[in-house]
């Protein structure tokens, strides 16, 4: 849907989208200050309060995506020290460690995940 919006209390106000989006959707604003983005709708949505001529879009995100988006995030807290350890390698007494870099398969989620990830890149 293309046109003016109104975001009041957290929520959009505009009965088209009202009516039709359903409890857990997806959907992306487009052309807002504070909100661009895609969210899910939950009772505990809060989106910051603005008037805004713009797009708001539905989608249909397959599951499968979401669960690789949720197996992502929990492989990124996981790896969270390695990932921001501003070391490349380290030793000391008779330790030693070098961290991958992204050209040899390293610790990045783009490189770890790409081959599941390619299934849903566009041209």
């Amino acid at each position: 849907m293309f046109g003016a919006f109104e975001i009041s209390g957290g929520k959009i106000v505009d009965s088209d989208f009202t009516e039709a989006i359903q409890e857990g959707q997806y959907f992306r604003i487009v052309g807002s200050v504070f909100n661009d983005g895609i969210y899910k709708n939950t009772n505990d949505l809060e989106l910051t309060d603005e008037l805004f001529v713009g797009a708001v879009w539905l989608m249909a995100i397959p599951k499968e995506v979401v669960a690789l988006s949720d197996e992502i995030d929990e492989w990124i807290s996981k790896n969270a020290n390695v990932i921001n350890s501003p070391y490349q390698s380290e030793s000391f007494g008779g330790y030693s460690y070098s961290k991958a870099t992204s050209t040899d398969g390293g610790l990045t989620w783009q490189s770890f995940f790409a081959n599941r990830l390619n299934k849903w890149r566009k041209i």
